[in-house]
């Protein structure tokens, strides 16, 4: 009797140590499978999160880079605009074409002719250069030989008309005596200096038919007929 207990008991202790074992045997493999499942799907969640950033970044980089197109566009366009536009005004109204315009030395071309009259003068005949249109307002040239106070050319009121306009063929006379005493004091000079005004930045300086010999000079008005301007003193 007892030995059938004992080996009853000796059964039941191998059953629940088969039990036991194939428990652990049956966690050990849940916990495999958990293992390799968790496993084959991170590198899938991976893929698909690294092609979502890779769209995602493909989709900005066209938009970026037409952004920064466009503004360098945009940008070169107005520049350039503005540049013609303000170079060409400015080169509009400094120009010398325009009507109305006090005339400047530089805007007239000079001829000196020898005179016989009223003992010798040097006639100064003035030409507006081509497309040029422009006004004599100052009636009287300021004209001097050299640079010395005493080689300037005093005026003597004859002719005159303010102001004249010059354009075209159309043309204005003043007339010189180189000399006005009877001694036979003076300089000699090969060039006289006029200016339209007294204050001209460009006066022109011009080359004389012969050598005048100077002393007390004087000028006329300007006039648009030659007789008027024999330069005399009253």
């Amino acid at each position: 009797m007892r030995s059938r207990l004992a080996a009853r008991s000796a059964r039941l202790v191998l059953a629940a140590a088969a039990v036991t074992a194939l428990a652990a045997t049956t966690t050990a493999c849940n916990n495999d499978d958990t293992a390799d499942a968790g496993s084959s799907a991170t590198p899938s969640a991976a893929a698909s999160a690294g092609k979502a950033g890779s769209d995602s970044s493909s989709s900005d980089s066209p938009s970026t880079s037409a952004s920064s197109t466009g503004g360098s566009n945009s940008g070169g366009s107005t520049d350039k605009t503005g540049s013609g536009d303000d170079g060409k005004g400015g080169s509009g109204d400094g120009g010398k074409s325009g009507y109305g315009q006090s005339c400047g030395t530089n805007d007239l071309d000079f001829t000196v002719t020898s005179q016989s009259q009223a003992g010798g003068y040097y006639l100064v005949t003035a030409k507006a250069k081509s497309g040029i249109t422009c006004y004599l307002d100052v009636n009287t040239p300021s004209v001097s030989f050299g640079s010395g106070a005493d080689g300037v050319a005093s005026p003597v009121g004859q002719g005159g008309e303010d102001p004249i306009k010059l354009t075209g063929s159309a043309v204005a006379y003043t007339g010189i005596s180189p000399k006005t005493t009877k001694s036979n004091a003076g300089k000699e000079f090969e060039n006289v200096i006029i200016a339209l005004t007294e204050n001209d930045p460009n006066p022109a300086e011009l080359k004389l038919p012969d050598t005048a010999n100077v002393d007390k000079p004087i000028v006329t008005n300007w006039s648009t007929n030659r007789a008027e301007t024999v330069p005399v003193i009253v």
